[in-house]
């Protein structure tokens, strides 16, 4: 089947925008993903490295309370730690909408899907409250400048991000015969280990056995990380000797990080990786029930590549099942909000401008009702794909009342509905989506039962 625009825009994007024309060919849209990420330079989040506040900002003030308490200064402290949380939940509010105006005025719709999908695949969550607003640092330093790289160079960055080592408690870990574990430190922890040949890498079902997750988790053992130092290698706490992974040996004495990447490095080109890794983009781009030529295509490609991503994208958008006529996947709230903010035209200047009550009344407070609550999700594997997850009672009656309500908050007039179908859907929406366009009692209702539509819903 031929490339087409709209699914182009919809399906491989974030949806189609009356000021910005869709890719106009599989080349244009690999060309775009090759060159510099400009709406990432033109939106800025800061990186885990550089963020403020960070978790060393919170610790300091938490002591200088600690130090403060029965003292003259200890309002003072007590004052600053409340500032210190609320620049954090600040910033949080601002990664909010800067992601917003990303997908809704990128001209590099696929880059920012891509980017999504990842994050979701190596999904970090924040384990405490005021962690919240590093979610996003995480997803610009680990994640985003690696999209269009080697996997393994991403896999090792998630496996060295502070976000990662304390979400899956990494930083507890010590090898059993380590010197930190002799004097009686504490022991394995196998949480990163599991998740990495698990989910990360040759998936449920892949070659590996429970004495690989044993063998990755003691050669893991020194990766730690604080607030003083962020991520670091902790010889002290390394299992000694080398460990045997997927029947390679890696390390040795002493431990080092460098042994760690290797072993990354040799998971990642496993050819049970490759097939997951294909997988996954196969159900999260196409469909519920990839295409096993395809699968199988992109797989070799990536093998073939040494694990590098581009040659997998391009294979996949070069594939007849890419434009396939029939949308069968449905989009997650967030890509809901953002294409329809999108479909809207809403200017970068009014979603960055849009106070903590409007951001929470329309993106939010709405993506918890249809069932996706901001950087959240329920344990490491992510948001699920199945649609049963998205499409129900009240996922749907969410969805309804964003479509309804919603727009308002954003524009103060709204687009001809007789004229948004062919902005949101293309130039062949479907006829019921059309007649409904036209026959609105009111602006507001036409624009509401466009993004309604199940013809807007999915991609």
């Amino acid at each position: 089947m031929p490339f087409d625009p709209t699914i182009a825009a919809i399906r491989f994007g974030m949806g189609l925008s009356p000021t910005i024309a869709p890719p106009s060919s599989i080349a244009d849209m690999m060309g775009m993903l090759a060159g510099p990420d400009t709406i990432a330079a033109e939106v800025p989040i800061p990186t885990y490295t550089d963020v403020y506040p960070s978790p060393l900002d919170y610790r300091d003030a938490t002591r200088a309370l600690t130090r403060a308490r029965g003292t003259d200064g200890e309002e003072a402290a007590d004052q600053h730690r409340d500032q210190v949380r609320g620049d954090g939940n600040e910033l949080l509010l601002t990664n909010v909408k800067s992601e917003l105006v990303r997908a809704a005025h990128t001209q590099d719709g696929f880059r920012e899907r891509l980017v999504r999908f990842w994050a979701d695949h190596f999904t970090a969550r924040s384990t405490k409250g005021i962690e919240r607003h590093l979610v996003s640092p995480y997803i610009e330093e680990a994640i985003r400048p690696n999209v269009t790289g080697n996997f393994a160079e991403m896999l090792a960055a998630v496996v060295g991000s502070p976000m990662m080592i304390w979400s899956l408690d990494q930083h507890q870990s010590m090898g059993p015969n380590s010197e930190a574990a002799l004097g009686g430190g504490g022991g394995l922890n196998e949480n990163l280990a599991r998740e990495i040949l698990e989910l990360h890498t040759l998936g449920v079902g892949g070659a590996y056995q429970q004495t690989d997750v044993r063998e990755l988790a003691e050669l893991l053992t020194g990766v730690s990380a604080n607030a003083q130092q962020g991520a670091y290698f902790r010889p002290e706490r390394a299992e000694p000797g080398a460990e045997r992974v997927l029947g390679v040996e890696y390390g040795g004495d002493p431990a080092s990080i460098e042994d760690v990447v290797s072993g990354l490095r040799g998971i990642a080109m496993h050819p049970d990786t490759a097939r997951h890794l294909a997988r996954k983009l196969v159900v999260h781009f196409i469909a519920p029930t990839p295409d096993a030529s395809l699968v199988n295509a992109m797989a070799a490609r990536y093998l073939e590549n040494g694990g590098v991503l581009m040659g997998m994208y391009e294979v996949m958008l070069a594939h007849e099942a890419a434009w396939a006529p029939a949308a069968m996947k449905v989009k997650q709230p967030f890509e809901f909000i953002a294409s329809s903010v999108r479909a809207l035209g809403v200017s970068r200047d009014a979603i960055m401008a849009a106070d903590r009550r409007m951001i929470r009344r329309s993106v939010q407070n709405p993506m918890i009702v249809m069932g996706q609550a901001w950087q959240s999700p329920v344990g490491p594997d992510g948001w699920p794909e199945e649609e049963e997850n998205w499409i129900t009672p009240q996922g749907m009656a969410g969805r309804i009342t964003w479509s309804m309500q919603a727009p308002e908050n954003f524009l103060d007039r709204l687009p001809d509905p007789r004229e948004f179908v062919f902005t949101a859907l293309g130039p062949t929406p479907p006829e019921a989506v059309l007649f409904a366009a036209n026959a609105a009692e009111t602006v507001s209702d036409g624009v509401g039962l466009v993004l309604a539509s199940a013809a807007f819903q999915r991609r």
